[in-house]
């Protein structure tokens, strides 16, 4: 379960309106942040509650739109989304950041098999969408690969993240 409501009265009064702007919102399958149906990428998020004994954890989310994703009634689909998880281990700032891919080609007919999550680096995300995140975030990141997402191993859940 996600806590929004943290820090000082006027942050958690702020972060609970913010959470409720259209901004907020990217079209998506129906089933796919959604924990209780086993999908990993619901899960993340519960994975660092369990093991986070504050949960003062920020996540930061979204789509990585690219310039060859569908367009549906004049909204692009994004192929992919990205969600970059903040918490405090101890004494030590840890980030975690990841990427799911799903498979756009046949709407009608996709399921949760077609939908991929990997754990990449936060300078992987900023590639992607163009977002920049403070340098703390990056030293928090102990992620490390060579390997392009195309040449990785989806997550089969989330034993297998590198926290």
């Amino acid at each position: 379960m996600s806590v929004l409501l943290w820090g000082s009265a006027a942050e958690a009064e702020q972060a609970n309106i913010d959470s409720f702007f259209c901004t907020d919102i990217t079209p998506q399958m129906d089933d796919f942040n959604q924990s209780s149906r086993a999908g990993v990428w619901g899960q993340l998020e519960d994975a660092v509650f369990a093991d986070v004994d504050d949960l003062l954890v920020s996540v930061f989310g979204g789509p990585a739109f690219r310039d060859d994703d569908r367009v549906h009634r004049g909204v692009a689909l994004p192929r992919e989304y990205w969600k970059v998880i903040c918490f405090m281990a101890g004494n030590r700032l840890r980030c975690r950041a990841f990427l799911l891919t799903q498979n756009l080609d046949e709407l009608e007919a996709l399921v949760l098999d077609e939908f991929r999550v990997f754990q990449v680096a936060v300078a992987e995300v900023e590639q992607r969408t163009h977002c920049r995140f403070p340098a703390a975030l990056h030293i928090a990141d102990t992620f490390v690969t060579q390997e392009p997402v195309a040449h990785r191993s989806p997550l089969e859940s989330t034993a297998d993240i590198n926290w």
